[in-house]
């Protein structure tokens, strides 16, 4: 469009001179090489670089739009590394392997089932108290946080009184307000009850075939793989990453039963309604790295401020949890654990936070398994031992080295 200097040029229709002549930067400045950029566009590296960001886009996508197919698989698959060790052995007693998977399915269901019926009544009551409880204490919290809400409502006055100020015209025309009703926090974190049912019997499934297949996996997958080597190293992932995931599991329940059982008898000592069900929740919550511990504060600081009218008992609760917490995470699960997994804290937090945003709350809870899984695979294959060293810890004999310069 030529540019006719009426000065009612916009970004939808700028005024353009189409008469105007390209200049360089300088007048030594060589012409433009269009081959060369041609060449730069479509050379080997530049594909290799738009198909690796395009596949990571198409991963990404995938695992979270078909999040509802793959949570069971993956869950399926992490239960199949815990239970397979204990399979095997009842195999030892001459057990048929579709039989010993069938008993510890229903020992498992059976341990789980009776401690759901168990708390049951003591989730029910919480539940129907939970408006109430909320109510009061945001009410007992609300005593301890009056300054800041002072200076927050002094910092509005201060707004409203600036904005007052400015003229009254821009609030004549003030538009309509859109209201977007968005699903609730639990809908979006579990679903639908029909959905959870159904995926929770797909596990169940999936995870009687997976244990009563035993080895028939591993064995196909070696069957077809066409080297000698390649097969050694299929056995050795398979054989490392179930070794890691199941000691990591079994290590981390018992860690997390035992601070529960403890956080049980100190609920006790601290005269907290339903000692058993914050042990259970502890217990079940610990397994979320970092989140856990803090959802669990906010959780028993809540159900205190609504029992115990003292507000300085009240955060007693939380405060003792918070204790046993940190005596566990830094004291007794190193021990335990050791640096079986070597995950450093910030692959570990960064990737709690991808499943989490990809998958959810039970994303959270298989971030760690799926982490450690990655890095067998990573250090196995040499095409990837970077990224298996990028998730490790440093090492014993490793000093960091620091370049100063002057």
């Amino acid at each position: 469009m030529p540019n006719d200097d009426s000065g009612n040029d916009s970004v939808a229709a700028p005024g353009v001179d189409m008469r105007a002549a390209a200049q360089r930067t300088s007048p030594n400045a060589e012409p433009p090489n269009l081959s060369k950029t041609v060449s730069a566009i479509t050379s080997v590296r530049a594909r290799s670089a738009n198909l690796t960001i395009l596949t990571i886009l198409a991963v990404l996508y995938t695992l979270y739009f078909a999040r509802v197919f793959l949570l069971p698989i993956v869950f399926a698959l992490l239960l199949n590394f815990l239970f397979s060790p204990v399979v095997r052995a009842l195999g030892r007693f001459r057990i048929p392997t579709p039989l010993g998977a069938g008993i510890v399915i229903l020992v498992a269901l059976g341990v789980i089932g009776t401690a759901v019926f168990g708390l049951s009544g003591s989730v029910s009551d919480w539940a129907i108290k939970a408006p109430q409880a909320l109510k009061a204490s945001e009410a007992k919290f609300g005593k301890l946080t009056r300054p800041l809400q002072r200076a927050s409502r002094t910092a509005e006055q201060v707004a409203n009184t600036a904005a007052a100020s400015a003229g009254s015209s821009s609030t004549a025309h003030k538009p309509a307000e859109v209201v977007v009703q968005t699903p609730s926090l639990a809908v979006r974190a579990f679903g639908t009850t029909q959905r959870a049912v159904a995926s929770i019997l797909e596990v169940i499934i999936l995870l009687y075939f997976l244990l009563a297949a035993g080895d028939l996996f591993l064995q196909k997958l070696i069957k077809v793989l066409p080297n000698l080597g390649e097969k050694r190293k299929a056995v050795e992932i398979a054989r490392e990453a179930e070794s890691s995931i199941s000691t990591y599991l079994v290590t981390a329940a018992l860690v997390n039963i035992v601070e529960g059982l403890i956080v049980t008898g100190v609920m006790y000592l601290w005269r907290m309604p339903d000692p058993p069900l914050w042990g259970v929740l502890v217990a079940v919550f610990e397994f979320i790295p970092y989140l856990g511990a803090l959802a669990m504060v906010v959780i028993l600081g809540i159900a205190a401020l609504t029992v115990f009218d003292a507000t300085g008992y009240a955060l007693l609760i939380p405060a003792s949890y918070l204790l046993i917490n940190v005596i566990q995470a830094n004291l007794v699960s190193p021990i335990l654990l050791g640096h079986r997994l070597a995950l450093n804290p910030v692959a570990l937090f960064v990737g709690l936070a991808f499943w989490f945003w990809i998958w959810g709350i039970p994303g959270a809870f298989i971030a760690v398994p799926l982490l450690a899984t990655l890095k067998i695979f990573c250090d196995h294959i040499e095409s990837l031992a970077s990224v298996g060293e990028f998730l490790g810890e440093r090492d014993d004999d490793e000093r960091r080295t620091v370049v100063r310069t002057v």
